[in-house]
């Protein structure tokens, strides 16, 4: 992970964040999605906030976890495809462009730090990068999980392969093609969630992860986590992944789908 110059990124506290959070306390870094009125839709220079934040945790030897958190009751509603097509809108934001092209789907899983992502409302789509990436999932018990891509006439290949790494291939398959919602019990069945709680108890969860991290080895931690995403795919299979979505995007069925979804109407399948 080098998207940004360790000069720039030491410099963190001092920069504007127009798209998420930042606070760092007691070996902590704490990111939260702060676009609310968008269901916290993932946008490019959000990526770049959080890469930024990412680099920033990994080269800070005083970080030793990350806790992602996000405004609302929709985590994250996958990308924002108006903005990935150029349609940026305005925003207040002082991190630069990175030096090299971020993968999403490899974002959490370089940073080579504990990453405990604290789901307090619904996820959708892309949003499933944050879970699967992360070292460990607490949501509340009555949150929705979709993956309604097939619906638009897409698929979710990045999210997939994410999804791979910590579900089952069936399960993952089944769950892609059919775009079901899927109930946070049986997230938790398949692996993808590691704490179901209620609102009662959910920081409790939070806090005694963080407080059972902080009592081991922060180094030896480090060094197990680099040597897990050694034996995880590669860069080139995410870049493989991101240009099938796009060839999918660009047929027939692709255009259709996403037309029907703004129109609120039924696709009509042509197979092309």
């Amino acid at each position: 992970m080098k998207y940004y110059s360790s000069e720039k990124v030491a410099n963190i506290h001092n920069e504007t964040f127009s798209f998420i959070e930042i606070k760092e306390a007691e070996n902590v870094l704490t990111l939260t999605l702060d676009r609310e009125a968008k269901k916290n839709a993932i946008h490019p220079q959000m990526v770049n906030e959080l890469a930024f934040a990412m680099q920033y945790a990994k080269e800070e030897k005083s970080i030793w976890a990350i806790i992602l958190r996000a405004k609302g009751n929709v985590f994250c509603a996958g990308a924002d495809l108006k903005a990935f097509m150029g349609m940026l809108g305005e925003y207040d934001s002082t991190i630069p462009t990175p030096d090299n092209e971020i993968l999403i789907g490899e974002l959490f899983n370089k940073v080579h730090k504990p990453v405990i992502t604290v789901v307090t409302g619904d996820v959708y789509a892309g949003g499933f990068f944050f879970l699967a990436g992360s070292t460990y999932t607490v949501a509340l018990d009555h949150v929705k999980f979709g993956l309604p891509e097939v619906k638009r006439g897409i698929y979710p290949f990045q999210v997939m392969a994410s999804l791979l790494r910590v579900m089952p291939p069936r399960k993952v398959i089944d769950w892609c093609i059919r775009g079901y919602n899927l109930p946070v019990q049986q997230a938790a069945e398949w692996g993808l969630v590691t704490d179901v709680c209620d609102e009662s108890n959910i920081e409790l969860t939070v806090n005694e992860i963080i407080n059972d991290l902080k009592a081991n080895s922060p180094s030896a931690i480090r060094l197990g986590l680099e040597a897990f995403d050694h034996i995880q795919p590669s860069a080139e299979q995410h870049k493989y992944l991101m240009s099938m979505l796009q060839k999918t995007l660009m047929t027939k069925d692709g255009q259709e789908g996403l037309m029907a979804f703004r129109m609120k109407r039924e696709p009509v399948w042509t197979g092309e």
